[in-house]
């Protein structure tokens, strides 16, 4: 069952080292509005200029802030980055929550609404993942600690939960981490290597990966 993006935001929390982010307000729901105020903003400059040449004072422009208010939420440009993988996967959260896909008890439908809601969420947002993918290395080895276990944690999680609930009516095909993390890579498939599918419907391109990944789980014939 998919977990609520409270919950997930609660994970992302434990994981998140205070030393990584200043923020002297203690009003949540106020810090995660600016927060998202601030990833929009950055991502406008983000993905025409990359995050290399991105000046702090363009992110601050972008996002509608003085410099002086976006460094009340953010201490350096790593924490934007930072705080874009975050989006990001509140974002996905978000999209299967609105699609009611917690309501799903057959494991078999679950888990395909899931590869189709993700797979359509990819395209959606394919630029966002092309820059995650581009230039996370750009963040700093503590940033990169905490975005590669709130990954763990939160995207091969979930799909690993998926996996153990459909492993009670089909035996696995092998081992959970593993066939959930393959999952996972192969769902940036179209964001990442869509240019070579050239002229052909993105639709088509979903109902094969789709059809793809079920099949190599067993979950269809």
């Amino acid at each position: 069952m998919a977990r609520t993006k409270k919950e997930s935001v609660q994970d992302q929390n434990k994981l998140f080292p205070k030393d990584l982010m200043m923020a002297s307000t203690k009003n949540g729901a106020l810090v995660e509005s600016k927060h998202r105020q601030i990833v929009e903003g950055a991502c406008r400059v983000f993905f025409k200029k990359g995050y290399h040449p991105t000046t702090i004072r363009e992110i601050a422009k972008s996002c509608g802030m003085s410099m002086g208010q976006l460094y009340h939420y953010i201490s350096s440009k790593d924490d934007v980055l930072f705080l874009v993988h975050e989006h990001s996967q509140e974002l996905w959260f978000e999209h299967l929550e609105n699609s009611h896909i917690a309501e799903i008890r057959d494991p078999v439908k679950r888990l395909t609404e899931a590869i189709r809601l993700t797979l359509e969420f990819m395209v959606k947002n394919r630029k966002l993942f092309q820059f995650i993918y581009t230039e996370s290395k750009h963040l700093d080895k503590k940033h990169l600690q905490v975005v590669l276990e709130m990954d763990y944690k939160n995207v091969i999680g979930f799909w690993r939960q998926q996996l153990e609930t459909l492993s009670k009516n089909i035996p696995s095909k092998g081992d959970l981490d593993f066939l959930a993390s393959l999952i996972a890579y192969l769902l940036v498939f179209v964001p990442l290597r869509g240019w070579t599918l050239k002229d052909k419907p993105i639709e088509e391109s979903i109902r094969s990966l789709e059809e793809f990944l079920l099949r190599g789980l067993g979950a269809i014939q």
